[in-house]
């Protein structure tokens, strides 16, 4: 590092003020009452005026490659989703499903979690919600199941992948692990543990569901493709994002990162919607489209990687990791194993966006103890299995939770705390136990 901690005020500890800015960060953002962007921007200034870093080296420790990727992604569905495409995919389940509660239950797990693999967890399911609400009217069955299994199948199939979880982005740009890395090493145990996580699902509640034969012929009525609204926007957009995932998977050969592919494709959309429409619509779309990403998550992301920064200068993160070492004997699996479950239960009652932050470092510095930085590739999959998995565990470990509580709420569903967690939380340590066999069986 560029900026050793020395100029903090009074000639304090720097290891002691960066960790206590760290905790009073992550205790504010726990309270949720002010908004978690204010903290983290306000935890990152604080770390630069009390001297721990100076301006430079708090850039430094931004990640702008995951910056980019959310909002690359965040543009790109904000265009598509004009054309109507997401609500003509719901139809098309429900139709599939011979409009049986269900079938339906089961088809629009498999949307949700297929879509979470390729987009963000927030982006899927505030697509699928609205839709499955209108199903659940229409059928007249309780839409609560459905929107429970929908958090589950958005957290487990946003595992999969690089792109489909905020924290697999931030483990693949700050450990060098592309695309294919994600796939080879998590879909194959994503695809077990979502098939498990189905089936309880359906013991619990699909088969006990019932339509009357009168609203399940209207659902059978509808026509999916009259929700279509811009046939040409919808080319447009499966050519461009099919274009973003090819980028993605060759990326390594094309000596481009993530960020760089999703900012480009999101450019290149932006500029076909443009040339569709004549000038006050264009100028009105490209502000709907940048006012639809949410800049919430992106500050918040910044101010986040300061702090953190901040605390990896002052020297906490280092020792954290020889202790860690030590507790488990220097034994890859035992530290695996530890990193897995550690992360599946705290990532259950902290955001696991920040657990994340700050475990990247962590693990970066056990890698002489382990041999070097090609053999703790293992750490990293247990980080992720357990960070993103782990967020089921109650209504707060992710944002896509709080937001599918949130459209439930407003749509007169309403999401206890407690009521979620007495069924979310043993699904969960379930799905962390079959992937503590996994990494057994595959790795150690």
């Amino acid at each position: 590092m560029g900026h050793t901690a020395t100029q903090v005020y009074f000639g304090l500890n720097p290891m002691w003020i960066s960790t206590a800015v760290l905790l009073i960060t992550y205790a504010l953002i726990m309270t949720e009452q002010v908004n978690r962007a204010i903290v983290a921007l306000l935890g990152a200034g604080l770390m630069v005026v009390v001297g721990v870093l100076d301006q430079a080296e708090a850039l430094r420790g931004v990640d702008w490659n995951t910056l980019g990727l959310l909002t690359g992604m965040m543009i790109l569905v904000s265009i598509s989703r004009r054309s109507g495409v997401f609500q003509y995919l719901a139809v098309r389940a429900a139709q599939l499903a011979r409009a049986h509660p269900a079938g339906i239950l089961l088809l629009l797990q498999v949307t949700t979690a297929a879509l979470s693999a390729l987009l963000d967890n927030v982006t899927t399911v505030l697509l699928v919600v609205p839709i499955t609400l209108a199903i659940a009217r229409q059928l007249e069955v309780a839409p609560y199941p459905f929107l429970f299994a929908e958090i589950f199948a958005s957290n487990i199939g946003g595992t999969a992948t690089l792109i489909g979880d905020p924290p697999n982005i931030l483990i693949g740009s700050q450990a060098g692990l592309t695309f294919n890395d994600f796939v080879v090493h998590l879909t194959p145990i994503i695809l077990l543990i979502m098939a498990v996580q189905a089936l309880i699902i359906h013991l619990l509640w699909g088969r006990g569901m019932r339509a009357k034969a009168d609203a399940e012929a209207r659902v059978m009525a509808m026509v999916a493709a009259d929700t279509i609204e811009d046939r040409k926007l919808l080319k447009q957009s499966v050519v461009i994002i099919a274009a973003v995932m090819l980028g993605f998977i060759f990326a390594h050969q094309l000596h481009l990162e993530p960020a760089t592919i999703a900012m480009v494709g999101a450019a290149a959309l932006m500029l076909l919607d443009n040339w569709a429409h004549h000038s006050e619509k264009a100028s009105h779309n490209i502000h709907q489209t940048f006012s639809d990403v949410e800049w919430i998550t992106i500050f918040f992301f910044i101010g986040l990687f300061i702090v953190v920064h901040g605390v990896e200068i002052g020297g906490l993160l280092t020792l954290f990791a020889n202790q860690l070492v030590a507790v488990t004997g220097g034994r890859l699996a035992t530290t695996g194993y530890a990193i897995l479950w550690a992360s599946a239960v705290l990532s259950a009652f902290v955001d696991n966006i920040p657990f994340v932050a700050t475990m990247i470092p962590l693990i970066k510095t056990m890698a002489p103890a382990f041999g070097g930085v090609d053999h703790i590739q293992p750490l990293w999959w247990s980080l992720s299995l357990g960070a993103c998995l782990g967020g089921n565990g109650t209504l707060i470990g992710a944002s896509a939770n709080l937001t599918v509580a949130g459209l439930g709420d407003r749509n007169g569903v309403p999401f206890r705390f407690l009521t979620y967690s007495l069924y979310a939380f043993p699904m969960m340590l379930l799905s962390v136990a079959i992937c503590h066999v996994y990494l057994w069986w595959r790795y150690f």
